[in-house]
């Protein structure tokens, strides 16, 4: 009987060991899936709502590291503008959604004004910060 014990605990090591192996060939194909189906996926909505943030954050470093010269944010302001005019192109399934439409309009008109008068000052440039935030949490309540 002592001949069949080590048999026994052989093949429950040989079990276990083939049990981790199929766990780790699982692991590894559900990562290896996961990540086909994300690079099917249409990344430019997320790409244009990063660069936005972006720029949009170094307007309000600026304010805090008072570099408000006009010299200082146009950069920032002009990228803003430019990428505005890709929000509708990002998100095709709202582009016929008039709220949607206002919401990126309003945020042009502020940036084009923006533009037109370039802020002075580091009052002015936290204030018009706080009117593009405003423009993008409305958007965002709405739609998010």
């Amino acid at each position: 009987m002592s001949d069949t014990q080590p048999a026994r605990s052989g093949n429950a090591s040989k079990y276990l060991f083939l049990f981790l192996l199929g766990l780790v060939v699982g692991a590894v194909a559900t990562v290896m899936a996961m990540r086909a189906i994300q690079a099917r996926q249409d990344h430019f909505h997320e790409g244009v709502m990063h660069v936005q943030q972006w720029h949009f954050d170094r307007l309000r470093q600026k304010v805090e590291q008072n570099r408000c010269a006009a010299t200082d944010v146009l950069p920032d302001l002009r990228t803003l503008r430019l990428m505005a005019d890709d929000i509708e192109a990002a998100f095709p399934d709202l582009r016929d959604d008039p709220r949607f439409v206002g919401h990126a309009s309003r945020m042009r008109a502020t940036l084009d004004d923006a533009l037109a008068n370039p802020p002075l000052n580091c009052a002015a440039v936290g204030t018009l910060a706080g009117t593009i935030g405003e423009s993008c949490k409305g958007c965002h309540q709405d739609y998010r």
